[in-house]
């Protein structure tokens, strides 16, 4: 598809979701406040932020294609592209689309942008699942609640922490399933001259769900939220990336550089620990109000 038919295709991938629900989510809420303009801008070395202000998409340059890290809203492919434009980049060099998670304001882009580039999806096994429901998982603690999107079918699936050698970027799947089954975090490094930092681009950690799910009912997947949270503790971090900006302040950090090289506002080596210690709190304290609930 050539890039002045994208609009469409976006249009017809947003005409095929399902009725907003009359109950108010976040979804309908913030959905355009996720779409606002954001002019894009190198993070480090080949790591550049090409989503909409609201709403993370990350390009890397891997110097044989690009490496695209979500799609967010079916109607954010258009500002996506165009951004990538705007970097001085093509769409068609689009190789590779590396999915977070599979919730429409993270995916339901993905389709419109592979069919301008032709490039191969990348998800973990259970992101791979939900990507073809269109989000319709009911394994997922938001399922029913979360808009839907157009199935997205021939996804590449991802082993838990394999390394995928995309052009001269080696870049690591980590499975974080919590806030969705298939949940995934992917790690790399990115260079300027001989300074490399380690990239984390985390996936979100919130334990939200739909009205009647409770989590105190999954004991099995708490567990694995619960190991998810010590997974992204953990991670080669120096800078870290989310599926929401505001989750891990990154404008803030933004704002403090100095100039449009300059890092050292971006960089710090307790990101990922500080962001999975919070999303530890915020587990417990959504545990303890399921359970006072029933008492």
């Amino acid at each position: 598809m050539h890039l002045r038919s994208l609009s469409g295709a976006v249009l017809a991938l947003s005409l095929a979701l399902p009725a907003i629900h009359a109950a108010p989510s976040p979804y309908d809420v913030d959905r355009m406040q996720w779409n606002a303009p954001q002019k894009p801008f190198r993070i480090y070395g080949n790591t550049w932020y090409v989503g909409p202000h609201g709403l993370s998409s990350i390009l890397v340059d891997t110097g044989q294609g690009l490496a695209l890290f979500d799609g967010d809203l079916p109607e954010s492919a258009t500002q996506i592209a165009a951004r990538i434009r705007e970097l001085g980049f093509q769409v068609r060099d689009v190789k590779w689309i590396l999915n977070s998670h599979a919730h429409v304001d993270h995916a339901g882009g993905i389709a419109a942008l592979r069919a301008a580039s032709g490039a191969q999806v990348l998800a973990s096994a259970a992101g791979a699942r939900e990507l073809e429901l269109g989000g319709a998982d009911r394994a997922d603690p938001q399922y029913g609640s979360a808009p839907e999107y157009a199935p997205l079918w021939n996804v590449r699936v991802v082993r838990d922490g394999e390394t995928l050698q995309l052009g001269h970027v080696a870049i690591t799947a980590h499975y974080t399933p919590g806030h969705t089954p298939g949940g995934t975090s992917w790690t790399w490094d990115s260079c300027s001259g001989r300074r490399c930092l380690h990239i984390a681009y985390a996936d979100s950690l919130s334990a939200i769900s739909a009205p009647a799910y409770r989590f105190i009912d999954h004991p099995a997947y708490v567990a694995a939220f619960r190991k998810t949270i010590a997974t992204v503790a953990a991670l080669p971090c120096d800078i870290l990336l989310t599926p929401h900006p505001d989750a891990s302040g990154f404008w803030g950090k933004v704002a403090g550089r100095k100039s449009p090289t300059d890092v050292t506002s971006l960089i710090d080596a307790n990101a990922c620990r500080n962001y999975a210690a919070e999303a530890g709190k915020n587990l417990d304290e959504r545990l303890a109000n399921e359970r006072a609930a029933v008492k």
